[in-house]
Parts: structure tokens; C-alpha cells; sequence
């Protein structure tokens, strides 16, 4: 039997609607509800959000609902189409109060460019999606003063990132040691 070492805690995954990576959010997810957290899936609007592979889910809160107060982790998926939030305000506003309010952070694949961009990851150690002809993501990290590691996962703090799906479990089980460390 799985231990149920998260009931109580909450969760909220922001996704792109269209063309997140469904690895990156279906297996943190499943871990995450195996253990008992309560999961919210947010996006930029309503209804059924589609994964690259044609994954779908219901979005529970579009991200202008959002209140960081509510939830203990926030979680950026990434996925071609998590670089809409790369420039993002609202985006941006939701790390920097996560953040501010010292909550559990998460970004995986390209989602960790929009950390960097909020500013949240200036000083901080981080990795983020990469291949030999697309360095754009880490360019960013760079530029917004992160120190780029190039390693499949990288804890900062409170902060997590991650450089993709082969990473999605390591990740989320990251997430929980964290937040087991945090309840105590």
C-alpha cells in the first residue's frame, strides 16, 4: 500500500492549453494523487487542455484565478507550449508570490525560462530543456542571471527544475522530499 504522506497538501500544476508534455504533467501528477495531494490543473483558459501526444485534461482554474496562498507547491510544466508563458505577467507574478511566500517551486523542460524571466532564479542554480541545435532556454536562464547546470535535475532551495520527460519522475519525487522536509 502507498503511503499517503501528501494528504492535505495542494498542488497546483500550471499547463500550457495547448501542446504541454504529457509525461511532465501525467507522471508527477499520478505520483502526486497516489499520495494523497490534491491536484489543480491551471491554464490560460477553461475546458480540456491537450498534450503534446494528445494527452487531455480538465483545467480546474484559468491562471488569472490563481491564489499561490491556497496551494503549498506550484509547478510550471513545460512542453512547446509552456514558452506562451516564457513572457508572461501573470505567469511571471505567480513564481515571484510563490516564491516570496517561500512555497515549494517547480519547473520542468522549457517551463524553467519562465522562473528565469520572473526573476525568481537570479543567483539560483538551475537546469532547463536544451538539445544541440536549440540552446535558447538555457540563453534566457543566462541572461537572467541563473547559473545554468547541465544536469537532468537541479534543487535550489525550494526551487526545482528539471530538463525534461525522462526526468518527470525524479522530479515530482524531488518535490515530495521537499515538501516533507517543509511539514516538519
Amino acid at each position: 500500500m502507498t503511503e499517503k504522506n501528501l494528504t492535505g497538501k495542494k498542488i497546483a500544476m500550471v499547463i500550457p492549453f495547448q501542446d504541454f508534455r504529457d509525461e511532465e504533467l501525467f507522471i508527477p501528477r499520478n505520483i502526486f494523487l497516489t499520495k494523497g495531494a490534491e491536484v489543480k490543473l491551471v491554464s490560460k483558459k477553461m475546458g480540456e487542455a491537450v498534450g503534446i501526444f494528445g494527452g487531455t485534461v480538465k483545467v480546474d482554474l484559468t491562471i488569472e484565478e490563481l491564489k499561490v496562498s491556497d496551494f503549498d507547491i506550484v509547478i510550471f510544466v513545460g512542453g512547446s507550449g509552456a514558452a506562451e508563458y516564457i513572457d508572461n505577467e501573470k505567469a511571471h507574478q505567480i513564481s515571484q508570490e510563490a516564491f516570496k511566500q517561500n512555497k515549494v517551486l517547480g519547473a520542468i523542460c522549457v517551463a524553467p525560462a519562465i522562473l528565469a524571466r520572473s526573476g525568481v532564479l537570479k543567483n539560483k542554480k538551475a537546469t532547463v530543456w536544451s538539445n544541440a541545435l536549440d540552446k535558447s532556454a538555457v540563453k534566457i536562464l543566462k541572461e537572467e542571471g541563473a547559473s545554468y547546470e547541465e544536469k537532468p535535475m537541479v534543487v535550489d532551495g525550494k526551487i526545482v527544475t528539471a530538463d525534461g520527460p525522462q526526468s518527470a519522475r525524479q522530479f515530482a519525487e524531488k518535490i515530495i522530499e521537499l515538501l516533507k522536509i517543509d511539514s516538519n
